[in-house]
């Protein structure tokens, strides 16, 4: 449906410690951000932290690291502060027990002392009955006076929300009028009557999201709430506190989940895509922020390639309705389109990149594995590798993955590689060696090329001078002499890698090395040409 953006729009992305930050909570605190962003208003930060069972002890730091990391900011929060703090649950627990008091006072709430047993033997019974597990109501109708004097002695208690049978309509930006299903249509084929009530504020004086989400969205003057599509059938309660409290509700737009390829929901509690997976993977930020964008909200631009800025200007509060499965190779395609951008910048995110990659390749030049075949010899080191890696990226950007990738991928150009099995050649391998007299033309012309002229284009010219010369003396078409002779180069030269144009990367490794490497493959393809060409006669 279509939406209005207001001015100064105030959000705000209220996780728990319980877990760390994962693909789907990203993209609520990003979409909270852009409608602020978008509207010129005021982003918060708010950890709720009431879960003390559940709460693992560097989750909130990982938050405000994570965060930062994906290129996200606040205007108010637990670590910076603001007018209407403090902005962590913990520290807010006065304020909800005085909440919780005035709705007993008004009878929009009641206490509720009944035991973990008895609770769980009336979940019991509506479990056998296919029924939802709410609660009787055996201490709705305990007369105020009797549950004020209870309470004086110590007896334990919670404050339940008393729910009316049929919970309030509301409208949702995304999904439009929204009306409460009657859950009791079951339960009466039973003789049973549900209940909701839930809890607002546990026995040990802590309160439950329903509450403090309220109380807190309220006195920080949230005037959006955008959040994933399960809290839905929480918002008729939370409206039935904003009412009984006398206060305006905020607006609310529920957008589909994330889910994995067998179409479950991601958890942070079994760390499924956690922020700092994407971050040790080597994924760039600019490119997660995006990724996570294209899921569940629809653009007008003419390509999915959106940076953080472009995210702001366009957006708007045309969510898509249902869930929505997570396609990994489109964060691949944008690693890559970001990896070409910053390429083509050369600014300040290529030489992070840069930097990146050579910290990568540095650590596997220092400590290489068990294997021996891994070890480096005579590998750059120092400015050298960095202007060679430099290079190497901005002809290779377009396939740019991960670190790791691009070492395997080109390692060639950073030390002096063993040469594959000869055997590797496949069926090139007896075309090399029956033609290797020829071959060593190429050899002889490249040696002759000047140091000045060892470019792109001299480089291609003298293949060029190559091919006319050899096509007429084999009378081949210049177009297969050409395939030969660019075969020939690679496996000599980039040791049968893939990797930019071969005469891009003959520039990139430089004149010495390639000729030292023509030499090496040279020796190899001069030791038992014959050989291979009676081997080959003989099938």
């Amino acid at each position: 449906m279509s939406i209005q953006f207001e001015n100064n729009s105030r959000t705000r992305f209220a996780p728990s410690p319980t877990g760390y930050l994962h693909l789907g909570s990203l993209r609520t605190a990003l979409f909270n951000y852009l409608l602020a962003r978008a509207t010129g208003g005021q982003f918060l930060l708010r950890v709720e932290d009431t879960d003390r069972g559940r709460t693992i002890a560097d989750a909130e730091e990982r938050l405000y690291s994570d965060l930062r990391w994906s290129g996200l900011s606040w205007d108010e929060g637990p670590d910076i502060g603001g007018p209407y703090g403090p902005y962590k649950q913990s520290e807010r627990t006065s304020l909800y027990q005085e909440h919780s008091e005035k709705l007993l006072q008004s009878g929009h709430a009641y206490r509720c002392f009944c035991s973990s047993e008895k609770l769980n033997e009336v979940a019991r019974q509506r479990a056998s009955l296919g029924l939802p597990s709410d609660y009787d109501r055996t201490c709705e109708g305990i007369p105020f006076d009797e549950s004020n004097e209870r309470a004086s002695t110590g007896e334990a208690f919670v404050i339940r929300l008393r729910v009316p049978a049929e919970p309030p309509e509301y409208v949702d930006l995304v999904y439009g009028l929204v009306g409460k299903p009657n859950r009791n249509k079951k339960a009466q084929k039973h003789g049973e009557v549900l209940y909701e009530d839930p809890v607002l504020l546990k026995s040990d004086g802590l309160p439950t999201y329903h509450l403090a989400n309220v109380v807190d969205d309220h006195h920080m003057k949230i005037t959006h709430v955008v959040r994933a599509a399960e809290w839905m059938s929480s918002t008729p309660k939370h409206l039935l506190l904003y009412h009984a409290f006398g206060w305006k509700p905020p607006e609310f737009a529920h957008v589909g989940l994330l889910q994995d390829s067998s179409h479950q929901k991601f958890s942070k509690r079994k760390g499924d895509l956690s922020i700092r997976r994407f971050e040790e993977q080597g994924i760039f930020p600019e490119a997660l922020l995006n990724y996570v964008a294209l899921y569940g909200w629809s653009h007008t631009k003419t390509s999915d390639v959106m940076s953080l800025s472009d995210l702001v200007e366009s957006f708007d509060l045309k969510f898509t309705r249902g869930n929505t499965v997570v396609e990994p190779h489109k964060l691949w395609y944008l690693q890559k389109k970001y990896a070409t951008k910053y390429a083509n910048e050369n600014g300040p995110q290529f030489n992070a990149l840069v930097k990146k990659v050579f910290e990568k390749i540095q650590q596997e030049f220092e400590t290489p594995s068990w294997n021996p075949e891994s070890t480096y010899p005579h590998h750059l080191i120092g400015p050298e590798l960095e202007t060679r890696i430099a290079g190497v990226l901005r002809h290779t950007a377009k396939s740019y993955t991960t670190t790791e990738e691009f070492f395997n991928n080109y390692k060639y150009f950073f030390y002096d590689a063993p040469f594959p099995s000869i055997d590797h050649l496949g069926e090139m391998r007896a075309t090399c060696e029956t033609l290797w007299p020829q071959l060593n033309l190429v050899n002889v012309k490249l040696c002759e090329v000047l140091p000045g002229n060892w470019t792109d284009a001299g480089l291609k010219e003298t293949t060029v001078a190559m091919v006319d010369t050899l096509s007429q003396e084999l009378d081949e078409s210049s177009r297969k002499i050409y395939q030969i002779i660019q075969f020939y180069l690679r496996w000599a030269i980039a040791r049968g890698g893939s990797g930019p144009p071969i005469h891009t990367a003959m520039v990139l490794l430089g004149r010495d090395t390639c000729l030292q490497r023509l030499r090496e493959f040279a020796a190899i393809l001069d030791s038992n040409p014959r050989k291979a060409a009676t081997e080959t006669d003989s099938k």
